[in-house]
């Protein structure tokens, strides 16, 4: 039996990333998943966003563990579509358990000369977005009589302030302040609320050439060894970035009934970056 044998699980941003990771590592822990993702680009973010394929190869990454899935590409930030797609997934999944609130997006730049459409951006994603989330999903948890856990996907940014990320790191602050709420009010449902927080992570939000150039702004097209030392100064432990499925793996931890009575914990995956 897996640590999620018989679960249903609601991943968001699961087209590629941390959010496929979320869905396979969960699903080869016995979990059926919905997977939401917005397959397609938002303009002010500057690196590659999934699509259509995308999500299509996370389906058969999960099929391919026997599990079931049900994708459905929708916009976090459009409340409407998003409940749908959960709903969608509950009636044909029949249950739900465990909610990966993972989807977010990240731009940068100092707090006086940023847009107003790259703040409302990552707002609306990173903070409205998990909110609608946990919105969508609260009551098919409660109705469901049998408790279950809602991780959110914080950041390191979400403990400590960075330069050039005042949008993003107000949004990974304030899930936060969500979690704890949410933890308490959900809590005589046996449903229980964490944040996980990781550092700098190998995906596509990461490695990438704007942040190559973010890294290494004296080079004029400097690659990912230009930068690659710049994010080892990020952390404790030897090592630039984490994996996903690092990320994976809190996230099972605390969905799973090892974690049982774990609720409202700030859980950091961060190589030490917290403490440097």
């Amino acid at each position: 039996m897996g640590r999620v044998a018989g679960k249903v699980a609601l991943i968001t941003g699961a087209g590629h990333g941390q959010g496929r990771s979320h869905a396979v590592r969960l699903a080869e822990e016995g979990a059926d998943i919905i997977a939401v993702d917005l397959c397609a680009p938002v303009e002010s973010v500057p690196y590659r966003m999934s699509v259509a394929a995308d999500l299509e190869e996370t389906v058969r990454l999960v099929e391919k563990l026997d599990r079931r899935i049900i994708a459905t590409p929708a916009d976090v930030r459009d409340y409407a579509a998003l409940q749908q797609a959960v709903d969608r997934g509950v009636a044909e999944l029949g249950r739900l358990d465990i909610v990966a609130a993972n989807a977010g997006i990240v731009s940068y730049g100092p707090a006086a000369e940023l847009s107003e459409q790259a703040w409302r951006d990552v707002i609306d994603v990173n903070l409205t977005g998990v909110w609608h989330t946990c919105k969508a999903v609260i009551p098919h948890l409660i109705k469901g009589g049998h408790g279950g856990a809602i991780v959110i996907t914080s950041s390191v940014a979400g403990l400590k302030g960075w330069e050039n990320q005042a949008h993003y790191v107000s949004s990974k602050h304030a899930v936060v302040g969500l979690m704890r709420t949410l933890a308490k009010e959900l809590a005589q449902h046996s449903i229980r609320v964490n944040t996980v927080h990781p550092t700098a992570v190998d995906t596509d939000m990461l490695l990438n050439d704007y942040t190559y150039q973010l890294f290494r702004p004296e080079l004029d097209a400097p690659a990912l060894d230009d930068a690659k030392e710049m994010f080892y100064d990020l952390n404790a432990l030897p090592t630039p970035w984490v994996k996903p499925v690092d990320i994976s793996n809190a996230v099972l931890f605390l969905s799973s009934d090892e974690a049982r009575y774990i609720t409202g914990v700030t859980l950091p995956v961060d190589a030490g970056c917290l403490i440097k």
